[in-house]
């Protein structure tokens, strides 16, 4: 039996579930999914360990903000987003650490 596992992942990006889901949706071209997925398809990272990074949505973070997401990046946990609907997913990104910035 195997005791580990490899991934491809470069960084892990925890989205709490709870407050995802007290917003339906708020994300995305349309505004209409949750920010985990919407992330996932805006920058094309695909699902599972063979993607670029993880997107992992987890159970209540306990921050609980009204009107936001709470969000972490795991290479960089000791400061916690609060992301609203609506935001710059390439902005959040690159706050993330798993995307590239702009070109002016």
């Amino acid at each position: 039996m195997k005791d580990h596992v490899r991934s491809n992942w470069r960084n892990a990006v925890l989205v709490c579930r709870k407050c995802a889901k007290k917003l339906d949706g708020g994300f995305g071209p349309d505004g209409d999914e949750r920010l985990a997925k919407a992330l996932r398809k805006h920058l094309t990272l695909g699902k599972g360990r063979k993607a670029a990074a993880g997107i992992v949505e987890v159970d209540c973070l306990g921050i609980c903000p009204k009107g936001a997401v709470t969000v972490v990046n795991g290479a960089a946990s000791r400061e916690w987003l609060l992301v609203k609907p609506g935001a710059d997913l390439d902005e959040l990104a690159v706050t993330l650490g798993i995307g590239a910035p702009k070109q002016p």
